[in-house]
Parts: C-alpha cells; sequence; structure tokens
C-alpha cells in the first residue's frame, strides 16, 4: 500500500510537469465559487468532484500514452499523432461533460 502510493505522489509529480494539468487545476476554484453562487447542493459538489478526479485520470492516461509514444516514436509517425489526438480526445469529452454539467447547474438557477 505505501509502495502504490509513492507511485501515484510520483505520478502527480510528473502529471505537475504538464500545463494542462495546472490549468485544469486553476478552474476548480472558478467552478466551486460558480458552483456556490448557484447555491448547488451537496450532491452537485459530489458530482463535481467526482467529474474532476475522473478528469484528472484521463489526464494522467493522456499524459502517459504521449509519454510512450514519444518514447516509440521520436519521429513522426501516423500512429503516433493517432495515439495523442485520442488521448486528447478523451479529456476533451471530460471537460465537455463537466462544462455541461456546470451548465445545467446555471441554468437551473437563471430558471
Amino acid at each position: 500500500m505505501f509502495a502504490a502510493a509513492s507511485y501515484s505522489i510520483g505520478g502527480i509529480r510528473r502529471l505537475w510537469q504538464e500545463a494542462a494539468f495546472r490549468h485544469i487545476l486553476l478552474l476548480v476554484p472558478a467552478c466551486i465559487i460558480l458552483l456556490a453562487v448557484c447555491n448547488a447542493r451537496l450532491v452537485e459538489y459530489t458530482v463535481f468532484a467526482i467529474l474532476f478526479f475522473c478528469l484528472i485520470a484521463v489526464e494522467a492516461l493522456n499524459t502517459a500514452i504521449e509519454c510512450l509514444v514519444d518514447h516509440l516514436a521520436p519521429h513522426w509517425e501516423e500512429f503516433a499523432r493517432d495515439a495523442k489526438d485520442l488521448g486528447s480526445l478523451a479529456t476533451m469529452c471530460m471537460l465537455f461533460a463537466i462544462g455541461t454539467f456546470l451548465a445545467a447547474i446555471v441554468l437551473r438557477t437563471i430558471f
């Protein structure tokens, strides 16, 4: 269990090197403020937290894909581009999911 935790901490350290991860972390306080302004319920904060952790997991997997692809194909290869594009798509889908969730909360508040 301690070894697994140390590997996870190493993963967080590696992920911190990615600008996309740092941007995600910057958006979290803004999203929490938005939820507070919209008088979100506990269940809505919980759903946001779950979506946020899913986004972090997908971003970590995307970074892992990029690391492996960069190692396997240091020069341009079609499979490398496809792998990176698909990883990016997965991250974008999570961002859209969070955006849709937040939009639903805002719309509920307005109407």
